[in-house]
């Protein structure tokens, strides 16, 4: 107790006297309580990268999975922007997360200079390549609702493969300026390798300015305003089709006089219900994407003003939302649905049956190996 009143009543002098007596370097002493600070938000950042990577990886290979075992799946012109919606989130987990989660661990640069600048090349073209596919995804739902009768004319797999080809070249574009320029690099605001402006580069700072606003404007705020136009107009023609079938149930069931009320009730429910889905899953299509994606790219614009420093936990912090999208997007699109649930219980079927029958006939050879040992001792 006295030490701490004379620590703290003494002055600096005498603080520095006290550390020097009992031999503990300030810089020691900073760096214990800034550990202590900074272990569970780390801990948590950590957590939340190997949970979103781990996610991904299980949910976009069963959506790959059921793609291979489905012709039905393979068929449908959507599945086209889905695969490759998958295809880019697998390869997000598989190097972009890596890379960060080394990057919060260590806290310090986890690759060298050309390694990291390919990862940062890569994420920029699978981000970009992502916010694409599900712009298209979008505009397949916005033709197959509103011309339901020439939805074959006007969405071919020809077309599908023309808006791919355009979603990469369109993010091959930018991630090649993106390289040419040296501007991936690695950021300790974001702990991973990312598009960045190292102090070697500070002479370019206007180039980068535009260039990382232009590639977050055609990138983020052209594809979030095709999904709100595509999904808006999705959800008018949607409410005017409920409008008719409510106007006929109620008709039919103003005709049958002598129908039970619960019968009655339930089908008063079922409308209210068919109100109820269709803006229920236009929010999550548009509020998943503005949800995991508005703060990173909002923290990347707001980063670009000279007088802005951005907190390294809310970085790494928008970096897990995005990662996030990557992991969440198998069951908006997919996976909650019943063709790929079909699928996928049938291939779990598939797999436990055939485990059954070996672990059957292999305890069936066993109980026969026994039977032929004991024989000969029953006959003597």
């Amino acid at each position: 107790m006295w030490q701490g009143w004379f620590v703290t009543a003494g002055g600096g002098q005498e603080l520095s006297a006290w550390r020097t007596l009992h031999s503990v370097p300030p810089s020691t002493e900073a760096a214990n309580t800034e550990l202590q600070e900074m272990s569970i938000p780390q801990f948590l950042l950590k957590g939340s990268v190997v949970v979103s990577a781990v996610v991904a990886l299980l949910t976009n290979f069963s959506v790959l999975l059921c793609f291979t075992q489905s012709a039905e799946l393979r068929s449908h012109v959507p599945g086209i922007f889905t695969l490759n919606l998958s295809i880019s989130n697998v390869i997000l987990a598989l190097i972009n997360m890596p890379a960060t989660f080394l990057g919060v661990a260590s806290s310090a640069k986890p690759l060298r200079d050309p390694l990291c600048r390919a990862v940062s090349f890569t994420e920029t073209f699978i981000t970009c390549n992502a916010m694409l596919s599900m712009a298209a995804l979008s505009v397949d739902r916005w033709v197959a609702v509103v011309f339901p009768l020439r939805y074959s004319s006007k969405m071919r797999y020809r077309d599908a493969l023309v808006i791919v080809s355009y979603s990469w070249l369109h993010s091959l574009t930018f991630s090649l300026i993106q390289l040419m320029m040296g501007w991936g690099a690695y950021s300790h605001t974001y702990a991973s390798c990312t598009l960045h402006l190292d102090a070697e580069g500070a002479s370019r700072r206007s180039a980068y300015v535009t260039f990382t606003a232009l590639f977050h404007c055609s990138s983020f705020a052209l594809c979030l305003f095709v999904l709100c136009c595509a999904y808006l107009k999705v959800l008018r023609v949607a409410r005017s089709h409920c409008k008719r079938i409510d106007v006929i149930t109620v008709q039919t069931l103003l005709l049958l006089v002598d129908i039970h009320p619960s019968v009655k009730e339930r089908c008063l429910a079922q409308q209210r219900k068919r109100r109820r889905r269709a803006a229920k899953k236009i929010c999550i299509f548009i509020g998943s994407f503005i949800i995991c994606f508005s703060p990173y790219v909002i923290t990347r614009l707001v980063e670009l003003l000279p007088s802005v420093d951005v907190p390294r936990h809310w970085g790494i912090a928008t970096k897990c939302l995005v990662y996030a999208k990557a992991s969440s997007d198998p069951f908006v699109y997919c996976l909650l649905r019943h063709q790929y649930r079909k699928v996928l219980v049938n291939v779990i079927y598939r797999i436990v049956r055939k485990d059954h029958y070996f672990l059957s006939a292999h305890s069936t050879g066993s109980m026969w190996d026994a039977t032929n040992e004991n024989f000969p001792e029953r006959i003597t």
